[in-house]
Formats: C-alpha cells, sequence, structure tokens
C-alpha cells in the first residue's frame, strides 16, 4: 500500500516506518513543512495515497507555560485539521481509503476504569487536548475509515519511560511515584506498532481503540516488575511535590492517572505480544 505518515521522526513513527516497509509497503513522510505549508500543497502531498497515519505531535510532558500549551495544542488539532481540508479537497478517487490517527488516553477522567464506552472526560489542560484533537478528524468525508487509537504509556527498548529510569534502578535507587496506587496503563512499543499495523491492513479497524496492555497495572506494580527484573531493590519513593516542583502542572500526567481497558481491541481478537507488565519489562531488560 501506498502510506503517508506524520510524525515519521519521532520515536514510534521509526519504528512503525521500518516495521511497514519490511512488510513491502510504500511509506512516505509528511515534512513538517508541508503539513503547515497550506492546504493546497499538503493536498498535492498525500494525492493518491491509500493510507493516511496522523503521529504529529510536539512532547507533552513539559512544563505548561503558555508557550507550551500553544504548541502541544496546534501540534494536534491544527495539523488534524489541515489534513482533514486537504483530503476533502481531493477528488474522492485520489482520497486515502484510511486514516488512522494517534490519540491518547489522557483524554479520561483519572482515578476511574474506562473502556471506549466511557464518556468521563478529563476537564483539564490534556482532557481538551485530546478531545479537539479527535474531534478535528470526525469531518472526513463519510467514505474514508476513521481509526483513532488512544495510546497509554508506551514502554520499550528506547521509550522514555524506560530510558529516564534504566540507571537509577540498575543502581538500587529504583522508586515508585507518590503512593504508588494510581494506575499505570502501559503498552510495549512492539504492541503499539503492532496495532497500527493491524489498523493499516484490516478492513474493520474503524472506530476508537484504547492501546494499552490487558493487564490493570499500577505503578506499584510497575516499580516493582521493573525492579525484579533487573534483580535490584526499589524501597525508595518520589513525594509527589518534588514532580510538582520540576515539571509544575504537567505532573499530573505521572500522578492523576486514569485506568484504561482495551475492550475493543479485545473484542477483535487483537493479540497483544506483552499483555503484561512482567513478559514486557523482562524482554525490555533482555535487550538491554
Amino acid at each position: 500500500m501506498n502510506i503517508k505518515i506524520t510524525g515519521q521522526s519521532g520515536y514510534l513513527g521509526n519504528l512503525f516506518t521500518k516495521e511497514l516497509l519490511a512488510l513491502g509497503h510504500s511509506v512516505t513522510a509528511i515534512s513538517r513543512k508541508i503539513l503547515y505549508g497550506g492546504v493546497d500543497l499538503l493536498k498535492e502531498e498525500i494525492s493518491g495515497a491509500e493510507v493516511i497515519i496522523h503521529l504529529a505531535g510536539s512532547p507533552i510532558l513539559t512544563r505548561w507555560n503558555k508557550k507550551n500549551r500553544r504548541i502541544i495544542t496546534e501540534s494536534r488539532v491544527i495539523t488534524t485539521q489541515n489534513l482533514v481540508k486537504a483530503i476533502k479537497k481531493l477528488n474522492p478517487d485520489d482520497r486515502p481509503k484510511k486514516f488512522i490517527q494517534a490519540s491518547a488516553i489522557g483524554i479520561y477522567k483519572a482515578f476511574e476504569n474506562h473502556n471506549e464506552n466511557s464518556q468521563s472526560f478529563d476537564t483539564g489542560f490534556v482532557g481538551n487536548v485530546v478531545r479537539q484533537w479527535e474531534k478535528a478528524s470526525e469531518d472526513l468525508p463519510a467514505e474514508i475509515n476513521r481509526t483513532v487509537l488512544r495510546i497509554g504509556l508506551v514502554i520499550g527498548k528506547k521509550a522514555k519511560t524506560i530510558t529516564n529510569l534504566l540507571l537509577p534502578f540498575q543502581i538500587g535507587l529504583g522508586a515508585k511515584i507518590g503512593n504508588g496506587k494510581q494506575a499505570f496503563p502501559f503498552i510495549h512499543d512492539a504492541d503499539v506498532t503492532g496495532a497500527f499495523l493491524w489498523a493499516t491492513e484490516k478492513d474493520s479497524a474503524v472506530g476508537i481503540f484504547n492501546l494499552v496492555a490487558p493487564q490493570q497495572t499500577s505503578n506499584n506494580d510497575f516499580t516493582k516488575a521493573f525492579a525484579e527484573a533487573l534483580n535490584r531493590p526499589a524501597i525508595l519513593t518520589i513525594p509527589e511535590f518534588v514532580l510538582k516542583f520540576v515539571l509544575g502542572e504537567a505532573a499530573a500526567l505521572l500522578t492523576d492517572i486514569p485506568g484504561v481497558i482495551p475492550q475493543n481491541l479485545i473484542s477483535a481478537g487483537f493479540e497483544f505480544k506483552y499483555p503484561d507488565i512482567e513478559s514486557a519489562l523482562r524482554e525490555i531488560v533482555r535487550k538491554k
């Protein structure tokens, strides 16, 4: 298939591109310049593509000052709006058959459990951004299959969740965050890649899907499993006030987290390579 992808230079974009090329697909990046460069330019870029995978989005784990809030929002919402406008300007025969959009579990209200039917949404900055992000693609032409993947906390060899924590855990300074009882809805990067490939190749992969592992895991569970995989202790605690001092309001991304169930992926028969935190972390540590 002829596939166009935004955010290709990012961590997940690189993984997806390698897998898609290995399977014989044609994959071309949509550059940031073209994504923001006007609808007519973008229209020419995507004409004839069978699938568009939209991953673009500025990192969100940063201090949410006025400038960063604008960048975080526009990199998701404006780019999606531009893609939809460009698609609608194309002749029907030149339009993609599928539009696969990254989203985030941050749409859900913290400290509650959610499947895809949940309408209990976060009303803060993150929830508002994610709702705008998803709404921006709702106006696609009806004949285009739209898939939205709400991604959880990604772990993998090169995922920041792991690279930022590996050294402290290796030297016995692993720590839970706060009381550790908050949810840790993780997903191994191999399963993120698998889900996007599945969405690309399956006509039935339409709608909204929570992209997290089936196991319901807490921060305590993650901390214990990571320490055990490395054969190190993890008895420390990072107080929430420390995270708030470093990250400001963005600390909520690590402390105020929803519980998430991938009900639609399970119902669709998607097979997770790493459905539990223990097997996922063993694989990551083994690679290291």
